[in-house]
């Protein structure tokens, strides 16, 4: 069955950077375009980033463009959220999306705070 395990979250300074991986499995992770999301409480859930199939294509929030990356390594089945200058407002629960299956991970704990 489709598999989205996350990980990588955790508590860091302000200014600080942490790296998201999401293991994939159960579906040709190589066809399908891949999403990060973040929910904060309180929030709705928000699009973070978009990578194609291939990885030539990315997109961004307005509110991380310039400080986050988002890659993939399709002979592993993962992608990656590479997250630098983190803020307070960075802090929510992270979840990686399968366009190609519509399905979700579990999430991860990003919180950002001195």
């Amino acid at each position: 069955q489709v598999q989205l395990v996350e990980s990588g979250g955790g508590l860091v300074q302000p200014g600080g950077s942490l790296r998201l991986s999401c293991a994939a499995s159960g579906f040709t992770f190589s066809r399908s375009y891949m999403r990060w999301y973040r929910q904060a409480p309180g929030k709705e859930r928000e699009l973070v980033a978009t990578i194609s199939n291939t990885g030539s294509y990315t997109t961004y929030a307005d509110s991380v463009k310039g400080r986050f990356t988002i890659s993939r390594d399709n002979a592993l089945n993962t992608e990656y959220l590479q997250m630098n200058s983190l803020k307070p407002e960075d802090t929510a629960v992270y979840y990686c999306y399968a366009a190609l299956v519509g399905s979700w991970g579990q999430g991860t704990q990003v919180t950002v705070s001195s």
